[in-house]
């Protein structure tokens, strides 16, 4: 579904991703983990049309991305989360969502059927029952909720998810998790992730592919990447492995 090939991005004489090769097939949850600086938002920003590519080609579905803007790449079918959640702030719930309603892939121009999808997005959210407060009043759990109904609410085949676990504690983590699987299931998703709490990148990814210094250091099944030396030694530490 979606293809990088020799993904290279410099900042000054930063290279925040450095010849990077990956493929993410439909139907996969596919986590992108490593250190803080490793490339991870950067690979995000290059697919979603934010940054484009010093070199290197994008593909989503066979067909090329590379440099288009952010727009049409979400027109084409992906949507995505930001690490820092910007809901709009004057607006309730139901017309965050409501908004991304009509400017998405589902066709819908008219209001009241609009207001209808937001209504079946917020529910499945759980967000349903408070569809008429304002994001500032929200918990952290429910914002990072409202950030992916949003990101659900243009009708994407593909999800890139940025970190929408940080800040949560255990238990909403494991909340999180069973979210993430049921979005994936009702709305028949591909999904990419980027996240640092290695319980739910465990517990909720079929691959995971890891970066360090920009360039791809170890890609499997958790399983074997929790095991990789140079994994362990960049990024998880061996008393993260004695634990598992």
């Amino acid at each position: 579904m979606l293809k990088g090939e020799h993904l290279t991005k410099s900042f000054g004489g930063l290279r925040a991703v450095s010849s990077l090769d990956f493929e993410i097939q439909e139907g996969e949850i596919v986590g992108l983990i490593g250190p803080n600086g490793s490339g991870k938002t950067t690979l995000f920003n290059l697919i979603s049309g934010f940054y484009r590519p010093d070199e290197g080609r994008l593909f989503f579905k066979e067909k090329e991305i590379t440099g288009k803007p952010p727009y049409i790449i979400a027109q084409m079918g992906i949507g995505r989360t930001f690490q820092i959640v910007r809901p709009l702030p004057d607006f309730t719930l139901l017309e965050n969502v409501r908004i991304a309603v009509l400017y998405g892939r589902h066709g819908i121009r008219d209001v009241k059927e609009a207001t209808g999808k937001a209504e079946e997005i917020l529910e499945v959210s759980e967000l349903a029952d408070k569809m008429h407060q304002y994001p500032l009043n929200l918990a952290l759990e429910d914002r990072k909720r409202l950030e992916i109904a949003r990101a659900l609410a243009i009708n994407p085949e593909l999800l890139l998810l940025d970190e929408v676990f940080a800040g949560l504690n255990e238990k909403e983590i494991e909340k999180a998790v069973a979210f993430t699987f049921e979005i994936k299931r009702r709305f028949n998703l591909t999904i990419f992730m980027v996240e640092h709490v290695m319980k739910a990148i465990m517990g909720a990814c079929d691959r995971i592919i890891v970066l360090h210094h920009g360039a791809k250091i170890a890609e499997g099944a958790p399983e074997e990447v929790a095991h990789h030396p140079e994994v362990v030694s960049a990024y998880l530490g061996k008393g993260y492995v004695a634990r598992l």
